[in-house]
């Protein structure tokens, strides 16, 4: 499978660069999944539902389905957290991963960053970073430039840099 990260401080604007790159990408005929790290405890089951009431029960895995979707919820109970390496298999084949988050691992990324945030640039100390895109030019930066908003010329600089 060929995977392309999306990664960059807080509030750097990555979810919607990720959003617009869906969209963008899979108007092109081309199949994606994403994959999307979280920093927080989150739920995608409600209280009061039969599948919160199997995982409160001590489930470790509860698969709810429709004639709509399925989700798959694991609960870790205390384990650690899976790696991406252990979590990429559990996705179906398709053209193109993005995957927003996970700024340490090691897969080609391209760097979502705002000015407003006040953060550093992550690109000069990671060699996983093939580019920025950001809110405002960086003539210092030895890496391809986009704006952020130009999604047409990010997905196509992804899309050349994974081969599709």
């Amino acid at each position: 499978m060929r995977l392309f990260g999306v990664t960059g401080w807080k509030n750097a604007g990555k979810t919607g660069l990720m959003e617009r790159l869906v969209i963008e990408i899979t108007g092109r005929g081309i199949s994606v999944s994403t994959l999307k790290h979280a920093h927080h405890s989150f739920d995608v089951d409600h209280p009061g539902k039969d599948s919160h009431r199997h995982r409160s029960a001590g489930a470790t895995e509860v698969l709810l389905a429709s004639r709509n979707r399925w989700a798959l919820m694991h609960e870790l109970r205390d384990a650690p957290e899976p790696s991406l390496t252990e979590l990429l298999p559990k996705l179906a084949p398709v053209d193109l991963i993005l995957i927003e988050g996970y700024k340490r691992d090691r897969h080609p990324k391209i760097e979502a960053w705002r000015a407003e945030t006040g953060h550093p640039l992550i690109a000069p100390g990671d060699d996983t970073i093939r580019a920025v895109a950001s809110d405002q030019p960086l003539p210092d930066l030895n890496l391809p430039n986009f704006d952020l908003d130009d999604t047409v010329a990010i997905a196509d600089f992804i899309l050349g840099e994974v081969g599709l």
